[in-house]
């Protein structure tokens, strides 16, 4: 079944871009998902097709249509999962290290989704489309921690709201190379995708979106530093991208980190906590998320030198 949604522009949206725009929405869309709904015809600006690259203007009128979901291709597989709160709107998933969230190219199986699909049926959200059906925001594939999921469209629009506004907070820690001069700092830096390596992100001017990460310093060890960081924002790799750009790379990590780095058995980037407002009952929720034993054990070698 179609599902439509109208709104007006605000005038703090005045000359973004239709894409842009649309996957900014509650719906947690996608930017390419935006660009395809566009290039369909089924984002009308003032009753009119929108194409993806216009300039909107205060008061104008959003229609967008989300055409009945596709037959699902992805294959439920019966892989454990670690839940940590689930009810019928929504569930908290502690995800280890390893597992992509969802498939893609060279990764068709095995993934949170394939666990999802089989725990959870049809009851997953429907937004993000047939590949990521119930996916509200993602981690990276050697990240560890929590993510939450909808069961339905209305709690994920709901949760994409709250990312939107920042009141969904996200709290991870990590040890990266290095000593850092502050005991805490913002890093303002938009990301886009990496000039001349396009399977990595970097900070960028170009085609890129805007990017905050704050991060606080839990323990010092010279080489290295302890951190705890909370994103305002939820870019592809931003953690990873910040730290490298500041000159303090996540250790263990194999994209952004150095060539020689000794052998941690993972990637010390864990989302620790997660917090926010049930999107039914109104109540506040908090979950969080014990470190993994590579990155424990890391630590204490730290300690022990």
């Amino acid at each position: 079944m179609e599902r439509r949604f109208e709104w007006d522009v605000d005038s703090e949206s005045v000359g973004m871009r239709v894409d842009k725009y649309i996957s900014g929405c509650s719906l947690g869309l996608t930017r390419s998902a935006a660009e395809n709904l566009a290039a369909k015809g089924l984002i009308l600006k003032n009753g009119k097709p929108a194409g993806k690259s216009e300039r909107l203007q205060a008061g104008d009128r959003m229609q967008l249509t989300l055409p009945e979901p596709e037959a699902l291709t992805v294959a439920p597989e019966a892989i454990p999962l670690d839940i940590l709160y689930e009810d019928d709107d929504l569930l908290v998933v502690n995800k280890p290290k390893g597992m992509v969230v969802h498939p893609a190219a060279g990764n068709h199986s095995g993934t949170l989704v394939n666990a999802l699909l089989a725990h959870c049926g049809d009851s997953l959200s429907g937004i993000n489309g047939v590949i990521r059906p119930g996916i509200v925001h993602r981690i990276d594939k050697d990240t560890s921690g929590l993510l939450i999921v909808a069961k339905n469209d209305f709690a994920h629009q709901h949760l994409a709201q709250q990312i939107k506004e920042h009141s969904f907070t996200r709290m991870y820690e990590a040890v990266v190379h290095g000593n850092l001069r502050q005991d805490s700092g913002t890093v303002d830096a938009p990301i886009g995708r990496h000039p001349t390596e396009r399977k990595k992100m970097a900070v960028t001017n170009k085609a890129s979106r805007p990017a905050v990460t704050h991060y606080e310093v839990l323990e010092r060890f010279g080489a290295f530093t302890h951190l705890r960081l909370r994103l305002e924002t939820g870019r592809t790799h931003q953690i990873r991208v910040h730290m490298t750009y500041l000159g303090h790379p996540v250790a263990g990590d194999p994209v952004y980190g150095p060539k020689k780095t000794p052998d941690l058995g993972g990637q010390c980037l864990h989302a620790r906590f997660i917090g926010f407002i049930h999107p039914r009952t109104r109540q506040y929720l908090s979950f969080e998320s014990a470190l993994p034993s590579y990155f424990t054990a890391f630590l204490e070698r730290l300690r022990r030198i």
